[in-house]
Formats: C-alpha cells, structure tokens, sequence
C-alpha cells in the first residue's frame, strides 16, 4: 500500500510487525496479514505498508528466519493504550514469552509515535534498536524513504543502509 502524500511523517505512528513460527497459521505471512486484518478491529487503521521482509534470526540463526514488514497506522490510542493492544493481538495469535529472543508467532513493535522521545513511564520512545535494525529500517525506508528518527535525526533509508543488526534482510 503506497502512502499517501498528505501524511506528516513527523507525525507517524510506526508498528513493525515479524514472526518466524507460524504458530496455528499455514505461513508466517499469512499470520502477519491476518494481524494487520485485525488492526482495525482494535482501532488501528492501516495508512501504509511496506512488504515482507526476510531476515536470519538473531541473534541465533540456526532458529527459523524471520519474516517481517512495518505499518503505518492512524489511531486514537495513546502510545500506552496503542501499547496494551498490540500485547492483546500477540497473545491472541498465540505468542508465548519464554526466553528472550525466541521464535514468535507474532512480534507487534511500536517503533515510533510521532516525535515522542524518552521513557515515557516505562514506554521507551522511539524503539530504542529500532535504528540498527535493517529488517525494521530495510521496509521502512520502502515506504517513507524521508522519515527521520525522533532522536537519530537520519532518514529511514540511510538507516536502512548502516544498520548493523540483521544485514542479509531484503524483501521478498
């Protein structure tokens, strides 16, 4: 979904989604496109998309590789409320914490909100490894190449190219 011309970027609220088990699902992408799909139930609407990503695991790769893209949204949420939702869809598609770092059926990650910035009670904004991530800035970059991190000051795309975490992402 291309994004449209009238949206602030300054004012973007960015949920990166991933997954690498496909849980009860017959594919990773199709449990990614079933969560957006519930998005909007749970007043998040959908403004842009970028596509599916592949990456490794990290930081174990011998765990399945990754398939994960980032949304736009649009919602009435604060950054804690937009928080406890994205929490309520994960465990409704089945993700249990375990260890850290291990295979999910779906990861929901608020990366920003608009310009917020800090430790907003317990909330860090924006996604504090959000920028060294190539899997996050990679479909970012795909999508709104000319967002600026809130604190980072660099744009999506020459992100996208310095991150050091998950270099082998690419789309697909």
């Amino acid at each position: 979904m291309g994004i449209d011309e009238t949206l602030d970027l300054d004012q973007a609220v960015i949920v990166a989604l991933g997954c690498n088990d496909k849980g009860a699902w017959s594919s990773c992408r199709e449990a990614l496109e079933a969560a957006l799909a519930r998005f909007r139930s749970e007043g998040i609407d959908v403004v842009a998309r970028s596509g599916w990503w592949s990456s490794l695991a990290w930081p174990d790769p011998s765990d399945p590789p990754f398939l994960n893209g980032v949304a736009i949204v649009r919602t009435d949420h604060d950054p804690h409320a937009l928080m406890a939702t994205l929490g309520r869809i994960e465990d409704a598609f089945g993700r249990r914490r375990s260890v850290r770092n291990a295979p999910r059926t779906l990861d929901l990650d608020l990366i920003a909100y608009g310009r917020l910035s800090g430790d907003l009670e317990g909330l860090i904004l924006p996604h504090p490894r959000a920028a060294e991530r190539r899997f996050v800035m990679g479909p970012i970059a795909e999508i709104a190449p000319d967002w600026v991190h809130p604190t980072d000051g660099r744009k999506a795309l020459d992100l996208a190219v310095s991150a050091s975490v998950g270099r082998d992402a690419h789309a697909i």
